[in-house]
């Protein structure tokens, strides 16, 4: 029987890169999932018509997590039309590059929206409904622990956050056998990132193995934190970086 065999699941940004290879794994680990998406429709639609392919039920939630309610809303709607939630993967994310004298405040305020607010939100919302061996993982950055060059502040910033967040959630959560974890990603392949892109040999030399990582290789730690190797595993960071911050 597939490991996460009865299990629902809820992945905000699962339409794309990184989100998607996690409700795809989740999928094939035996998981009903469901994913939130901002604006690509289409993309979380073919999204779900994997999970479905995959033998399990998918479903696609139209969610900004910039929009406070829509964030809960999302948890509850998972709830009500899977009939309940027993893992949460904070994923959705943005990226504004730009040096402390070129980012406003409303781009401050719509990162921490989505990186800060929305994961204490969703957590929040998805512990009411959690039995014990509940899981929870937010995706971090390795920037969080280590900023090789200038222009992203206010990412690291907004990712360190979830350090603090996560170990003091454990803490809340421990004593309903409920686990927290973060996942640092490194440079990793995706549309937001690719490894063709101009920066991309620069950000290889920041790494111990000297390439990019890809979506699959974060949705395996996932998918270890969340299973029942995970049980005993809670407070916690690891970093799928390629050796960045070794």
């Amino acid at each position: 029987m597939p490991e996460l065999a009865g299990k629902v699941a809820l992945v905000t940004g699962g339409s794309r890169g990184i989100g998607a290879a996690i409700v795809r794994r989740l999928a094939v680990d035996g998981a009903d999932v469901a994913l939130t998406y901002a604006s690509a429709a289409d993309r979380a639609r073919g999204v779900v018509d994997e999970v479905q392919a995959a033998g399990r039920r998918g479903l696609a939630i139209a969610a900004d997590s910039a929009d406070a309610a829509a964030v809960v809303g999302a948890v509850e709607q998972t709830v009500a039309e899977l009939g309940r939630i027993d893992i949460l993967v904070n994923n959705a994310g943005i990226f504004r590059y730009g040096t402390i004298d070129e980012v406003g405040l409303a781009e401050v305020d719509r990162t921490l929206a989505i990186h800060t607010r929305a994961v204490y939100l969703a957590s929040q919302a998805a512990a009411r409904h959690m039995a014990p061996g509940g899981r929870i993982v937010s995706i971090g950055s390795s920037l969080a622990e280590r900023v090789p060059y200038p222009g992203v502040a206010l990412y690291a910033m907004s990712k360190s956050a979830l350090i603090g967040f996560t170990k003091g959630l454990a803490r809340d959560l421990g004593g309903r056998e409920i686990t927290v974890n973060l996942v640092h990603p490194g440079s990793t392949d995706t549309d937001m990132n690719p490894a063709d892109s101009p920066q991309a040999e620069e950000e290889r030399g920041f790494t111990a193995l000297g390439r990019y990582g890809s979506p699959e290789d974060v949705a395996a730690s996932v998918a270890h934190l969340v299973g029942p190797a995970g049980r005993n595993i809670t407070g916690s960071a690891i970093t799928v970086d390629a050796g960045a911050n070794a």
